[in-house]
């Protein structure tokens, strides 16, 4: 029977498996977590904009690029030239063919030169973009709120700036300009084609719906795989960013095994989430090899047929050398088909990163400068609370009409249970949270309206959780600024007793720090952060359980350095420790987010109240431990 019939067979029941396959597939995106659906054409008119200032760059690619699409295009024909000319009965036949080994030759070097020249220009724009995207991201996850923040795994946005730009980075400096090249190269292939044998070249078309549609099906099931695989490297990476981090927990309450299944279990979907999408590009990639052997198989049947047989098809003769260049240019056609399909993978790969780049891109910072925000070069210090109300979650009330006065120079402390708001009123003073209802004052001033990077830099705060770089002691103290002498850092240690231990080891300021500070002990991480306060210079002092962890000895070394530091500027401070706040001039005390009482600490005892009761468990419970 005649070949076509077969070849129509397998091509209709192939396309028939395959569309059925797509109908039937439900695209849960909810099932693995995608948030976003971004068209492929918002993606990459997003990307290009990065690409825009490299425009040059891609200029002189494309020009080189057009040279090797010539060069590709031509080198079937020569060889085709050199079938003919040996059929012919010449003298000159051989330096003819000399002619077009060496023309062929030629061709082929100074294409490799260009595809050299391509490839680099393409590597160091394509870092340069990325570079750029990745400083984007990284610059706008620093203007997202508390809040914000609370809400975004640490493994998430370490995947989202690491892996996802890789992969992004793949579309500027290989996918995109190959895309083209391979698409040049079959539009150029199908003219050729056309040029050298109408017949031969209406066959190969003919598979082209096929290779249209095959591509479309598997598009769509590559981006699903994709999807699941940068959704499932997300939550190990989250995985792995929590329990490492609190891997000293883990151990402690011998939850090692509990921790291993929890890991096997991510392990396992990461692992059947990647053989899904190899799975995937396996049925695809020998279905465009299937149809370019069909191709090749009708190729040499009716080409030999045209041979044989001396058919004419619309004036043209098939001829031996005319079947040569053709199956060279069914093998060229074909080969950018299947390089199309790789590239699909890594492009599906970069649309799905791109997709979750921009969901952090496009998270808008719940805390902003208004656009006539002032700038504040010194302030003194005068804070005063109205009526201020907050909530972390809607309608569950943190503080509850909130008001207060602390005048410069002032020291002012904050007292009361867990839970009562006394860490909050710090967090709104300096913006990491909005308030709800309100006003709070700085010097007169609503602090909505100073720039955020301008009030920041008047406080300066120390936390109960240091936490303390890599890098060395002065690199820690400093925070990298350069206009901070060593005579200013050695000043501040030495106010804050920190260089009692700092001259004990043996490179001084220079000692290097290990991740978190994990060679220095709780008070001593606490006695550095607070020569990082002092030796910026701020207005006003924040100490939020500051002294917690710290033990008696080191308390009583410090405990000078904050008397000193009453008489720099105002300080607020959130303490348990009731003996660290005792000279303060004004003690507010909290409860459920109001205030119930304050004064200093004399009238406080003489009230015989929450603070009297509190200090009195405090000094019973100090007594027993001297005991």
């Amino acid at each position: 029977m005649n070949p076509l019939f077969y070849v129509s067979i397998i091509l209709i029941v192939f396309s028939l498996i395959f569309i059925i396959a797509f109908i039937l597939m439900k695209d849960k995106k909810e099932a693995y977590g995608f948030d976003r659906n971004m068209k492929d054409s918002e993606i990459v008119k997003r990307l290009f904009k990065y690409a825009k200032p490299y425009y040059k760059s891609f200029i002189v690619v494309f020009l080189v690029m057009i040279f090797t699409i010539a060069s590709d295009i031509i080198l079937p024909l020569i060889t085709g030239d050199i079938v003919k000319t040996l059929q012919q009965e010449t003298p000159y036949k051989y330096s003819e063919i000399l002619i077009d080994v060496i023309l062929y030759i030629s061709l082929l070097i100074l294409s490799l030169i260009c595809s050299y020249i391509q490839a680099i220009i393409l590597q160091k724009t394509g870092q340069k973009i990325i570079s750029k995207v990745r400083e984007d991201l990284f610059i706008h996850i620093e203007q997202l709120s508390a809040n914000q923040l609370n809400h975004i795994p640490v493994g998430k946005l370490v995947t989202r700036i690491s892996n996802d730009t890789n992969a992004v980075s793949m579309m500027f400096t290989n996918l995109f300009v190959n895309l083209v090249k391979n698409s040049g190269l079959i539009i150029g292939y199908i003219i050729a084609m056309l040029l050298v044998n109408v017949e031969l070249a209406l066959l190969v078309l003919a598979f082209v719906p096929f290779i249209v549609l095959f591509t479309i099906i598997f598009r769509k099931f590559s981006r699903r795989a994709y999807r699941r695989v940068k959704t499932n490297t997300t939550d190990i990476n989250t995985f792995l960013s929590e329990n490492l981090s609190g891997i000293k927990v883990t151990q402690i309450f011998n939850q090692q095994e509990r921790k291993e299944r929890e890991f096997q279990e991510r392990n396992i979907r990461l692992k059947k989430s990647k053989i899904a999408q190899i799975g995937v590009f396996s049925i695809f990639r020998p279905t465009i090899y299937m149809l370019y052997v069909l191709n090749l198989l009708l190729l040499f049947w009716i080409g030999g047929s045209g041979v044989i047989n001396s058919i004419n098809f619309l004036g043209q003769v098939i001829t031996c050398d005319i079947i040569v260049i053709f199956y060279s240019y069914i093998g060229s056609f074909f080969n950018p088909v299947q390089n199309l399909a790789d590239q699909f993978n890594a492009l599906q790969s970069a649309f799905a990163s791109s997709e979750k780049i921009f969901t952090i891109l496009d998270m808008i910072p719940e805390i902003v400068d208004k656009p006539n925000a002032i700038e504040l070069d010194h302030i003194e210090g005068n804070i005063e609370f109205k009526d201020v109300w907050f909530a972390y979650n809607e309608n569950e009330w943190i503080l509850k009409g909130i008001s207060f006065k602390i005048s410069a120079k002032q020291t002012v402390a904050f007292v009361g249970s867990t839970g009562s708001g006394k860490t909050t009123i710090l967090s709104l003073l300096v913006r990491n949270y909005e308030i709800n209802k309100g006003q709070i004052l700085v010097d007169g001033i609503d602090i909505r309206d100073i720039k955020i990077s301008s009030l920041r830099k008047h406080f300066g705060q120390m936390l109960q959780d240091v936490f303390i770089f890599s890098g060395t002691i002065r690199s820690n103290i400093v925070l990298r600024e350069e206009n901070i002498t060593d005579e200013e850092i050695i000043k501040a240690c030495e106010y804050v007793n920190a260089m009692s231990f700092i001259k004990k080891l043996s490179h001084g300021l220079d000692e290097e720090v290990l991740e978190r500070g994990n060679n220095f002990s709780a008070g001593q991480r606490q006695l550095l952060s607070f020569a990082r306060t002092l030796v910026h210079k701020p207005e006003v002092m924040i100490l939020d359980e500051a002294t917690a962890n710290i033990d008696t000895e080191t308390e009583v070394l410090i405990q000078d350095s904050l008397n000193k530091m009453m008489n720099i500027g105002t300080m607020i401070i959130v303490a348990h420790r009731l003996s660290t706040i005792q000279h303060s001039d004004n003690i507010i005390v909290l409860s459920h987010g109001e205030i119930i009482e304050q004064g200093n600490h004399q009238e406080l005892l003489k009230k015989k109240g929450k603070y009297y009761r509190l200090y009195q468990l405090q000094f019973h419970k100090e007594k027993l431990t001297k005991e």
